[in-house]
């Protein structure tokens, strides 16, 4: 048996209860791994509660048919399926656990093909299960934006899991990147590469003149009008937190100019994990960690990221290797 959170109904944090579980068995072509750390993110707080409403249409009307969440993880392989030929028992992994969820327990199946690498020996599991999900979704939207070099980049949500990202990865591919966030995340956010930061609790962004190849709102809450106003001719907007209305607003957009409007879900590779574990291997990526909590303590580490106010990360540790 193992220790598992269960998210049996839809709710506030309270309906997360840590239960016991049979330990799953991997498929022909699946892993079993133990579970070091995880994190909880947005997405994690959006499944959770179901929010938005549609969610229920993917995951269930009434009830959560996926009962374990947790979509990054860092942890070992114990045992291999007889088609599994990708990793062997003892590797040391990390990644994202894409559409199985599971990574809040303290064992998971998921495919050998999935979106995981080899652990950068560099980091900790805590650092490394933190690392996925920003990642991922920068990844996935900057190859489509095909960010170059000397282009100007505009992160709004620059501190969160995701800004935390796309500051290192824009300044990897040669931009110039400007940050926004609030005033106590600033010297984080120059920390990790911004060459310029807009402190949104005293300026506004469209109010400056300034022109971006590249807009990017990880969290949803800038001006969909102010964004373009601040966005090139022929410039791209990355919605990676859009509602409906964003997202319809976005389409429009793509129809009626040479402006690219970029939103939807993400799709998590393999190949996303093992670049930015070269760029840890190579010292050119700092994971973000604000908090850590214990498995038990979930409900507390969904409570805290709800509140939107979170620095980089927050991780949770679920069993510490010897």
């Amino acid at each position: 048996m193992m220790k598992a959170m269960v998210n049996a109904q839809y709710g506030s944090p309270e309906v997360l209860q840590l239960n016991e579980l049979p330990i799953p068995e991997p498929g022909d072509h699946d892993v079993l791994i133990r579970v070091h750390a995880t994190a909880v993110n947005i997405a994690d707080v959006r499944l959770r509660k179901a929010d938005p409403w549609a969610v229920r249409l993917f995951f269930g009307l009434t009830r959560p048919r996926k009962k374990v969440l947790g979509g990054v993880f860092s942890g070992t392989i114990i045992r291999v399926g007889k088609e599994a030929k990708l990793f062997s028992p003892g590797d040391v992994v990390f990644g994202s656990t894409d559409l199985h969820f599971g990574a809040f327990a303290e064992y998971m199946v998921l495919p050998q093909d999935g979106p995981i690498a080899l652990k950068p020996t560099e980091i900790t599991h805590r650092e490394a299960a933190v690392i996925p999900f920003g990642v991922n979704t920068v990844m996935h939207f900057f190859k489509k934006a095909q960010i170059k070099p000397g282009q100007k980049v505009l992160i709004n949500g620059a501190s969160g899991a995701v800004g935390t990202a796309a500051i290192q990865i824009a300044k990897y591919f040669g931009a110039e990147v400007t940050g926004i966030c609030s005033t106590g995340n600033l010297e984080l956010v120059r920390n990790l590469g911004a060459d310029h930061v807009i402190d949104y609790t005293r300026d506004d962004f469209s109010t400056q003149g300034k022109q971006y190849d590249v807009i990017m709102d990880t969290v949803g809450k800038l001006s969909y009008s102010a964004m373009l106003k601040s966005l090139k001719a022929d410039g791209t907007l990355i919605l990676s937190s859009a509602g409906m209305g964003s997202t319809l607003r976005g389409m429009w957009t793509n129809l009626t100019s040479k402006r690219t409007v970029l939103a939807g879900v993400i799709k998590e590779t393999a190949a996303n994990v093992n670049f930015v574990k070269g760029l840890i291997e190579t010292g050119r990526y700092q994971p973000v960690i604000d908090r850590t909590y214990s498995l038990e303590q979930m409900p507390l580490a969904h409570t805290y990221t709800e509140q939107g106010h979170k620095k980089g990360n927050v991780a949770i540790t679920i069993y510490q290797a010897q």
